[in-house]
């Protein structure tokens, strides 16, 4: 019984794997939004056999990333920009309240904005370069921000809905000069949030937000493009 045990706990930490590895590559653009694929090419290449292959497809499928046809194999999910385009307006409406919230609290210094502060208040020689740690720095920064809140079933809706748009939030961070300008606007919304001016910064984080989502739009129609995937 214990050796059979041991079989199931391995099966389902290679599935967890395999889930995990297929959707970076959606994340990352490595495999494309739209493009078609079999259960056995995802095997052939992650060196698996279908069964760990077939479970984590299952799940993405529940969770929107891929669809799968009869006879037609699987296919990763085509882009739907106006669905991104309400969760974004689900974000803001959500990271406004925190800071509503936030401005309104008579409390010390949270220690989620003491991290913030620590990690985001520094000076340019000691910006994060690598631009894919920085966009993930970037979710936790917001993400943090509704944690600060203490609503805690607000906070794990907006956690959900982040890793729902992570797929092209990431593109924000393709370019250099992002750095600069997520440290300036992260800055400076922190800063609002510390003088309790509510207005300015529920202004300034809708600001940042909108211009991100912008961006992200359109890198993504220019990718999508070069891959003839429209």
């Amino acid at each position: 019984m214990r050796q059979k045990e041991t079989l199931i706990q391995r099966s389902d930490n290679l599935s967890e794997l395999v889930y995990q590895r297929i959707k970076n590559d959606i994340f990352d653009f490595k495999l494309m939004p739209s493009e078609r694929f079999t259960e056995s090419e995802i095997a052939e290449v992650y060196k698996v056999s279908r069964t760990p292959v077939r479970q984590a497809l299952y799940r993405l499928q529940q969770e929107g990333y891929v669809d799968v046809g009869f006879r037609r194999g699987w296919q990763v999910r085509p882009l739907n920009f106006r669905y991104y385009e309400e969760l974004y307006d689900v974000r803001i409406i959500l990271e406004s309240t925190a800071i509503e919230t936030l401005c309104a609290s008579e409390n010390e210094l949270s220690v989620e904005l003491e991290i913030l502060k620590e990690k985001w208040c520094i000076q340019p020689e000691h910006y994060l370069k690598d631009l894919k740690k920085l966009a993930q720095q970037d979710e936790e920064f917001h993400c943090s921000l509704v944690r600060a809140a203490g609503n805690q079933e607000m906070a794990r809706i907006h956690r959900e809905l982040s890793e729902k748009i992570r797929i092209i939030r990431r593109l924000d961070f393709s370019k250099d000069y992002r750095v600069e300008a997520t440290y300036f606007e992260h800055q400076n919304i922190l800063q609002l949030i510390l003088e309790k001016n509510k207005k300015e910064a529920q202004s300034q984080l809708i600001l940042h937000i909108k211009k991100s989502r912008d961006e992200v739009k359109k890198i993504t129609l220019q990718m999508l493009d070069n891959h003839q995937i429209l």
